[in-house]
């Protein structure tokens, strides 16, 4: 498109104003340092397809560029008369004198247009997480995918795409560039990476080797691969637990869910003081991730806060459980404003504890997350229990509708039916983790409706 000169006047912090000439890419002033990449995308992208972002983080300004010159317009035209805001703080837009950004980042291992057969692909508006094998899914039907590695960066989350052949990455670039992987979200931005060969040392979530599968999958520490690309999990915390959410919801979220908060601690209120504690504030929010500390507020007493792992899990305990009922009051849950707990005398730590959840089968605890239901489900239970056995060890929280004792995989395993959800809520705070005939069971809210389900 050729470049006309445009009579939009653009109103800058001062209040001074300027002719300037049509361009594709926009020029934002006034970003402060809390302002992210994912801030910046979203008060663009109603207005089109974003391809470039660079922050100019020592001048406090941005560039943005979009898929062309009308998204632009549209874009200034609407805060000629709206005054842009994020996280409270003015910014000011105009055309930048670019006509084109020819760099993501100037720390990128990107070289824009010059064909390579590794790939930089830079994901925007990520609501949901991306592990190794969403993008193998979508990038190998241009090609033999040899290798991928992924990491964060400051553009954002980023992932580095080996092709077998040059042409296959071009054939990926050309066909993907600008496109979401999810309606509405984790749009790609794809460049040609300036690296020869990519080094890979484990195959997890993180990164893999297709061409070796015998590689380890590295279980603590930090990996030289991280090392080298970025840092992976500094803005995205979740993103350790990124392939365990993807099996779980099947590359999608439960509606309701983000997937985008970073906020690790929530505030419970209008709790029963005479008979909560600790302990079963765990038992209860354990069901959503791992616990790393919990405090009740003796000022407010019907207060509490608990840590949760990441924010992903605080965000699924947030979403299940507000409105729950529990010891005759309905639960109040929120984020707090506090980004976490400090340790002290008055604060209880669980962030060792062998009872935390999401150490191990995190996927299948993921799937398993819902409302407070009905039904509870006991597994670690010893071989020779009896239906009369869990009975006598429930009853006390309310009246039992049903029972089912079966064997799964050689374990023993029961259903337990409670007329109301506030009767189970009670008995899996009550008894997680309690001892029965010598065994300490595991208790959580089952999704069957009814126990002829299992049948």
């Amino acid at each position: 498109m050729s470049i006309v000169l445009c009579c939009l006047l653009v109103e800058g912090a001062a209040g001074w104003y300027k002719m300037a000439e049509l361009s594709k890419v926009i020029h934002v002033r006034n970003v402060g340092h809390e302002i992210s990449e994912n801030d910046l995308l979203q008060l663009f992208q109603p207005f089109g397809i974003i391809t470039k972002l660079v922050m100019l983080r020592a001048k406090n300004q941005a560039l943005l560029q979009m898929q062309d010159v009308a998204s632009a317009m549209n874009a200034l035209q609407f805060y000629s008369n709206v005054q842009p805001t994020i996280r409270g703080r003015n910014v000011y837009v105009q055309f930048s004198s670019h006509q084109e950004l020819t760099t993501m980042d100037q720390n990128s291992q990107g070289r824009g247009d010059e064909p390579n057969r590794i790939l930089l692909v830079t994901i925007h508006h990520m609501l949901y997480p991306i592990t190794v094998e969403v993008l193998h899914q979508v990038f190998s039907p241009h090609g033999f995918v040899e290798k991928i590695v992924t990491f964060q960066k400051s553009a954002g989350f980023q992932a580095l795409i080996q092709y077998q052949l040059r042409q296959s990455a071009v054939a990926a670039r050309t066909s993907l560039q600008g496109r979401n992987i999810y309606d509405g979200c984790c749009q790609l931005d794809i460049q040609f990476s300036n690296l020869d060969e990519l080094q890979v040392n484990y195959n997890n979530d993180r990164s893999r080797d297709f061409t070796n599968p015998h590689l380890p999958s590295e279980q603590k520490g930090r990996s030289s691969q991280q090392a080298g690309y970025g840092d992976v999990g500094v803005a995205y915390p979740q993103m350790a637990n990124a392939a365990a959410i993807a099996a779980a919801f099947g590359g999608g979220l439960p509606p309701g869910i983000s997937g985008t908060n970073d906020r690790c601690t929530v505030l419970v209120s209008n709790l029963n003081p005479d008979r909560i504690d600790e302990d079963k504030l765990f038992n209860l929010f354990s069901l959503y991730g791992n616990i790393v500390r919990i405090k009740l507020l003796h000022n407010k007493p019907d207060h509490a806060l608990v840590q949760m792992g990441d924010g992903f899990q605080a965000e699924l305990a947030v979403h299940f459980l507000k409105g729950a009922m529990l010891f005759g009051k309905r639960l109040e849950v929120n984020f707090s404003k506090h980004p976490n707990i400090t340790q002290g005398a008055d604060t209880h730590e669980y962030s060792n504890s062998n009872l935390n959840r999401f150490n191990r089968n995190a996927a299948k605890n993921y799937k398993y997350c819902c409302s407070p239901t009905k039904m509870i489900h006991l597994s670690t239970l010893p071989q020779d229990i009896t239906e009369e056995e869990i009975v006598s060890h429930l009853e006390d929280h309310g009246a039992i509708v049903n029972t089912k004792l079966f064997e799964m995989n050689g374990k023993k395993q029961a259903l337990v039916l409670f007329e109301t959800e506030e009767q189970a809520t009670e008995a899996l705070v009550c008894k997680h983790a309690s001892s029965l005939a010598g065994s300490i069971i595991r208790i959580s809210f089952s999704q069957l409706q009814s126990i002829r389900e299992t049948s």
